[in-house]
């Protein structure tokens, strides 16, 4: 259920997978730049950097019930499964957990752009 008893419920689990991943990519992130071998990690870097801002997008737009939510969610699923493949490359844990979050906030996406 959203905050306010007049929002949207059928997309509560979505925009919560979407904040969940924001968060995760924004930790792997910080987590990133830590690595020794952070130049090995610009593409990741950069996909989590996307992943993140559009993940924040999609639950801006489906929390307040916008025409576009549909639209937005199929294009952050895109960029969900493509930041777990980029992290999925790395073997670390941080990179191998948000990988799985982000594959999670995929397939919500998925759900709610058909």
């Amino acid at each position: 259920m959203g905050v306010l008893s007049t929002s949207p419920s059928n997309m509560d689990a979505c925009i919560e997978a979407c904040i969940k991943c924001m968060r995760a990519c924004e930790e792997c992130y910080t987590a990133c730049l830590q690595e020794p071998d952070v130049q090995a990690r610009v593409t990741c870097i950069q996909t989590l950097n996307d992943c993140a801002e559009i993940c924040s997008q999609a639950s801006q737009y489906m929390a307040r019930n916008s025409t576009f939510s549909a639209q937005f969610c199929g294009v952050c699923a895109n960029v969900c499964e493509q930041c777990a493949m980029e992290c999925e490359k790395l073997k670390d844990t941080h990179c191998q957990e948000c990988a799985q979050i982000c594959r999670q906030c995929a397939e919500e996406c998925r759900k709610m752009a058909s």
